[in-house]
């Protein structure tokens, strides 16, 4: 069973009618007895970086999303502002993140370039930087629907999933061990997010 950790930010209902066109059950749920039975998790996101982690203390989430992911080995998929939550914290906010993978969220800035919006939206491509089980039958690079204003670089290059250009060079998707995040809206990228997801799913 895929389980969407539902916390109060992000687009859940586009994520579970992906996962039916696949033919994949999921549920949304914020039950953390639902949550300690789930065989995959999705971490979804939209919006504040601290008001996510609030919300995810609020609900007393940390510790059984710990145990999961760090104890059981869970698979999780963090997935927009899901995947900033994966690093040590972002410029967005104070607070700190989950920290299961070392990396540190930053604000697009480009003051100089003004042809380069912010927030990055829209279509965009994807070049993969390391293997990945959620790769396995793309070309080198494909493409991918992003909405964000805040992007995530990791210290080990070894957990760079994936990369993208805007104005920088970002890891678009990042992975360790058992979690991985996209930057990315699969749940809005047609084929490709189709693709990646049930890659996640077939894990």
């Amino acid at each position: 069973m895929i389980t969407i950790v539902n916390y109060g930010l992000g687009n859940l209902g586009s994520i579970v009618n992906m996962f039916k066109r696949l033919g994949v059950e999921a549920t949304i749920t914020s039950d953390i007895q639902m949550i300690e039975q789930a065989t995959k998790l999705i971490l979804p996101g939209v919006g504040h970086f601290d008001a996510a982690m609030k919300k995810i203390d609020a609900l007393q989430l940390r510790d059984v999303l710990d145990k999961k992911v760090l104890m059981e080995k869970t698979p999780i998929l963090g997935i927009c502002l899901g995947m900033q939550l994966l690093t040590n914290g972002s410029e967005e906010g104070t607070l700190k993140g989950l920290g299961w993978i070392d990396a540190e969220t930053t604000r697009f800035h480009f003051p100089e370039r003004p042809e380069l919006k912010v927030p990055h939206m829209g279509w965009n491509l994807v070049s993969v930087s390391n293997s990945s089980p959620l790769t396995q039958g793309f070309d080198d690079e494909f493409r991918f629907y992003f909405v964000h204003s805040y992007c995530v670089h990791v210290k080990d290059a070894a957990n760079s999933m994936l990369r993208t250009d805007y104005g920088v060079t970002y890891d678009s998707g990042i992975q360790k061990d058992n979690i991985y995040g996209v930057q990315f809206h699969p749940e809005k990228s047609h084929k490709f997010g189709m693709k990646l997801l049930r890659n996640f799913a077939d894990l």
